[in-house]
């Protein structure tokens, strides 16, 4: 009979010993999530942030290896206002960029991206920063007199070539130009390179990214088509946002409760016009168009 009882009392605190290893494991795993805390208390506590941009200017881009850009401005404008002045800056194509801030490779991308209802499944866009709208680039004369996607869509012997992963292959299609006549390329200087080339007739890209950077290419061989007539879709104008990761919301709202207090005071505004960008066509105001609108498909 004792032998019968001590079995059970061995095997009782077996078991009891067992439970409570089990609740140990469970606890020292939470305990490694939480010890790491969230994203914003890190970057703070680091006091830097990696911030993932295209070379394209005016939104994002490197000179004489300094980070400039509205896109950038706002971003280091709002990170210091939360307590994180240092800024490491990594270049990507832009078509990199979602999976980059996906991978944890940085922890906000700033491009002047369109908040776009797919790209909204995939990242947390912050409010818009910015509107804008589209821009098209030509062989110097504009030989083919184009003014519109539409006179592309009407020569399906014309090519367009866009920058990968820009909203504009989307514009193009939505106007009824072919995706046999649109063609890629890695980045603004590639599309210049392409049209002066012959191999595509004209690229298109936001307005202000293509002019400026027109006028930095400093070239006679093409030319901005001051007539363009913007395309009739959604999507135009484009509202751009800074993107974080989706598990990353403490941060993105951290981030919006500061580039709302920068858009009041001002600073936004003159962030914009010192960017070449106009107050009065390019500012969004506060809760004039909120992000949820925009993926939601109501802008």
């Amino acid at each position: 009979m004792k032998k019968i009882v001590l079995t059970f009392i061995a095997a009782a605190v077996m078991i009891v010993l067992a439970a409570c290893g089990s609740e140990g494991n469970a606890a020292g795993e939470k305990s490694s999530g939480s010890d790491s805390g969230n994203k914003l208390e890190q970057l703070q506590e680091a006091g830097k942030v990696k911030i993932g941009f295209a070379n394209e200017v005016p939104y994002a881009y490197e000179e004489n290896g300094t980070l400039k850009g509205a896109n950038v401005e706002i971003a280091k404008a709002v990170f210091k206002e939360l307590g994180i002045e240092n800024v490491d800056a990594q270049l990507s194509d832009f078509s990199q960029l979602i999976p980059g801030v996906q991978a944890g490779q940085f922890d906000v991308i700033t491009a002047g991206m369109a908040i776009k209802a797919d790209r909204c499944e995939r990242v947390l866009f912050s409010e818009p920063e910015m509107k804008y709208g589209e821009g098209l680039i030509v062989a110097a004369g504009n030989p083919k007199k184009l003014q519109s996607y539409k006179d592309i869509a009407a020569n399906p012997d014309l090519k367009v070539v866009v920058m990968e992963g820009t909203t504009e292959i989307e514009f193009l299609q939505k106007e009824g130009v072919s995706p046999d006549q649109i063609v890629t390329a890695p980045d603004i200087p590639a599309t210049f390179s392409a049209v002066q080339a012959g191999r595509a007739d004209a690229t298109t890209g936001t307005e202000m990214t293509v002019k400026m950077a027109l006028e930095s290419a400093n070239t006679d061989k093409l030319e901005f088509v001051e007539t363009f007539e913007q395309p009739d879709v959604d999507g135009v104008p484009s509202y751009g946002a800074a993107a974080f990761n989706l598990e990353n919301k403490e941060l993105r709202d951290a981030y919006n409760e500061k580039l709302a207090e920068l858009k009041e005071n001002g600073t936004i505004a003159k962030i914009l016009e010192e960017s070449g960008f106009s107050e009065i066509s390019n500012m969004v105001e506060v809760g004039s168009i909120t992000t949820e609108q925009i993926c939601g498909g109501k802008s």
